[in-house]
């Protein structure tokens, strides 16, 4: 497994903190506003981590504008590289966790009950 120089997020509440485009702007404005390509992204991903992309998306994390990008690595784990979209600067690096109960991966979401219950879930 290749990881260049990044340490990898475990904990549920670390986040993007930074980046170079500040947004505000409706979703579909988010094109226009990035500074490198969705290839570059992918690129810098995958000089990152070693592996395959699964998906990418151009997205708003804490107000600024990255590309997530979710590389699954030879050994199954499958990360997700956010990359700044304005700079292609890595900025964080998630390892997504197996979802069971909901069919897929998902992030580790602090706002969920260990049940598996969402906290606005209310069936009873």
């Amino acid at each position: 497994m290749l990881y260049t120089g990044f340490s990898i997020a475990g904990d549920a509440d670390t986040e993007v903190q930074n980046g170079t485009i500040r947004i505000q702007q409706d979703e579909s404005e988010y094109p226009s506003l990035a500074v490198i390509t969705m290839e570059q992204a992918k690129n810098i991903a995958l000089a990152t981590v070693q592996g395959q992309v699964l998906k990418m998306e151009l997205e708003n994390e804490n107000g600024f504008l990255v590309y997530g990008v979710e590389v699954v690595t030879p050994e199954k784990t499958i990360i997700d590289v956010k990359i700044d979209a304005g700079s292609g600067e890595v900025l964080l690096m998630e390892t997504d966790t197996v979802d069971y109960d909901h069919g897929g991966y998902r992030e580790q979401d602090d706002n969920e009950h260990r049940d598996g219950g969402r906290e606005d879930d209310d069936r009873d």
